[in-house]
């Protein structure tokens, strides 16, 4: 009886592993096809090599980008805020290397500087003039890595919620198992072949709190794309590399001269604005902080109208409009 449990249990646990490979690759693959790419591909090149840059463009105008966070892709500005944009500035959402559908970095784009390199020259290809830069979240530190990196071509940046400044402490269960060879190659796997919508709404739901998520939102982001096995590991690489990058990037702050509006939550606790927004308003003369009072990780979606008006008045000061 023993004997054959244990001839048993090698073939079970190597069934349920192929059978998770199988229905994670089934499940990617109907994600991309019901997810598919709605903006352009370019194929942005520099000291990096080459890598696919994708994004989703609307209007006319001067011209506005768009970070995403942590996870995300485009269509975390293409839900509501672009539709809302797009009369008065030509709207680039980027998808962030790795994520989305544009390329891995490699190496190269586990740093906010990195990934700039690679935007900047998709941003070129598309003849982008003095751009405002909104970063939300980890798309914080992005945008504010672009200002640093050519001060010159940005007109302003609109930092919403972002990740700008070092913390103290760990990021919590999920990344530190992803630091692992375990959980990049067994449990994502799992979550990718298993995770069920109810679980991805409840996380998706914590990120919004104490607001409500908005209905639609979670159909129109394409769950399933940031589900894939390969944009969890990527993601989880980015994210706990961040920490030594804005320790790198904060002290460097205080020397731009753009225009910098902040928009952030006081109940964000996520990425608090004690730590981020309020060190950034003290550091750099030109940074004007809104305070929403009461309101977590995602404004853009909950309190849109403080968001548009962040944009508006910083493209006002540049005189980009």
């Amino acid at each position: 009886m023993v004997a054959s449990l244990i001839v048993l249990i090698p073939a079970a646990v190597a069934g349920f592993a192929g059978a998770t490979v199988r229905r994670a690759r089934l499940r990617e693959e109907r994600a991309e096809a019901e997810s598919p790419p709605r903006g352009m591909l370019i194929k942005a090149r520099g000291d990096f090599g080459a890598v696919t840059i994708h994004a989703e463009i609307a209007g006319e105008g001067p011209d506005l980008i768009l970070i995403h966070g942590a996870s995300g892709n485009a269509r975390e500005f293409t839900f509501r805020l672009t539709d809302r944009l797009k009369s008065r500035y030509r709207v680039i959402a980027f998808d962030r290397p790795g994520l989305g559908w544009s390329g891995d970095m490699g190496a190269a784009g586990n740093s906010p500087q990195g990934q700039v390199a690679a935007l900047r020259a998709a941003a070129a290809r598309l003849g982008v003039h003095r751009p405002v830069v909104l970063g939300q979240s980890y798309g914080g530190a992005v945008a504010m890595a672009w200002a640093l990196a050519a001060p010159e071509e940005v007109a302003a940046l609109v930092i919403v919620s972002g990740a700008t400044h070092p913390w103290h402490g760990g990021l919590g269960l999920w990344y530190r198992l992803m630091r692992s060879w375990t959980g990049r190659n067994v449990v994502v796997p799992i979550v990718t072949a298993w995770a069920g919508r109810r679980r991805a709404k409840r996380v998706i739901e914590a990120i919004f709190a104490p607001q409500k998520m908005p209905r639609g939102y979670l159909d129109h982001i394409g769950i399933g794309l940031i589900l894939r096995r390969e944009t969890l590991r990527i993601n989880a690489r980015q994210v706990n590399a961040l920490l030594r990058h804005v320790t790198d990037l904060a002290p460097r702050y205080a020397r731009l001269k753009m225009p910098i509006e902040i928009v952030h939550g006081t109940a964000d606790s996520i990425v608090p604005i004690g730590i981020h927004a309020e060190r950034m308003v003290r550091q750099v003369p030109g940074a004007n902080l809104t305070r929403l009072e009461g309101v977590g990780h995602m404004p853009h979606h909950t309190h849109p109208d403080e968001v548009i008006a962040a944009i508006h008045r910083a493209s006002a000061r540049a005189g980009t409009r």
